[in-house]
């Protein structure tokens, strides 16, 4: 993959954080992940936007069984990080 060198500026103490975060894979890794991160983010708010135009907003009752929907899904996650088993795999 081509990459290209830019300059950026980012206050001292949030680059001491990230610096310390990203030792292992390295600086330049680090902030390429969180920029594809936020632009993941971005077009989903975008759809999300759309979809809101088209179909009208969400309600209280779809949001609730949404978050419900999403615990589940954090307990499944967590139980099968504790037991070993890989995320992608069936239970």
């Amino acid at each position: 993959m081509a990459t290209k060198k830019v300059t950026v500026t980012i206050p001292e103490d949030l680059l001491d954080e990230i610096r310390a975060d990203a030792a292992e894979r390295g600086l330049s890794a680090y902030v390429a992940e969180a920029l594809r991160f936020k632009r993941d983010r971005d077009r989903l708010r975008e759809l999300a936007d759309w979809l809101q135009e088209e179909h009208g907003p969400v309600t209280d009752d779809e949001h609730a069984a949404a978050l419900d929907e999403l615990e589940e899904l954090d307990a499944e996650h967590e139980r099968r990080r504790a037991s070993g088993q890989p995320a992608g795999e069936a239970a």
